[in-house]
């Protein structure tokens, strides 16, 4: 007697448009922005082109979402894996070597962001979502070192965009040496170069 077939579970709108970002990271990361298409990106996600232009009007705004969607990951990990004290600097090295954690364990993440950030395409008014909303945190960390003493006083948009720069080199090291990732003289070395960058004198 032949068995009922099981139904096979549907795609919710929720998973489709997860399986798009996904593909798109991918795709983005090893092909690039100009070389991957809407329509590859729809065929390697199992979706109707129809169905992601439904989720993204262009490729442009699946970048942009795709852009904030880990931003906004990589800030929530940050924020459940540092623990807020009265010193300054410990609280700095612990969203610090949380960031640095993150970017190992998510290196297509990473990867993406190193090819994005700084980007033209993605628009600015996108990466400042990004730096003053998403990451705000980190903005008023800076702004308690500078009432403390702490930070150099510089104006908090340039601190800001330091603060990222010395994260993408540190990443794209560890990156290119995963090797030295758990390595505590490394890790160290990392923070200290950032925090000397941001100290006041």
């Amino acid at each position: 007697m032949n068995q009922p077939l099981t139904p096979q579970p549907i795609k919710t709108m929720t998973d489709k448009r997860q399986a798009i970002l996904d593909t798109a990271l991918a795709l983005f990361v090893s092909q690039g922005f100009h070389g991957t298409s809407t329509a590859s990106i729809a065929k390697q996600a199992g979706v109707a082109t129809g169905t992601l232009f439904h989720h993204f009007p262009s490729k442009e705004a699946l970048m942009e979402s795709l852009f904030l969607t880990i931003k906004q990951q990589f800030a929530d990990t940050l924020l459940l894996n540092t623990h807020k004290g009265s010193d300054l600097k410990l609280n700095a090295l612990q969203l610090w070597q949380s960031a640095i954690d993150w970017s190992l364990d998510n290196p297509v993440k990473q990867l993406f962001f190193q090819q994005y950030s700084m980007s033209p395409m993605i628009a600015a008014k996108v990466r400042d979502q990004a730096m003053n909303s998403i990451l705000g945190f980190i903005s008023e960390l800076i702004k308690q070192g500078q009432m403390e003493g702490l930070i150099a006083h510089y104006p908090l948009e340039l601190m800001l965009e330091n603060c990222h720069g010395q994260y993408l080199a540190a990443t794209r090291f560890f990156i290119d040496n995963p090797h030295l990732g758990t390595n505590t003289r490394y890790r160290d070395a990392s923070f200290e170069l950032f925090w000397k960058a941001m100290q006041a004198d």
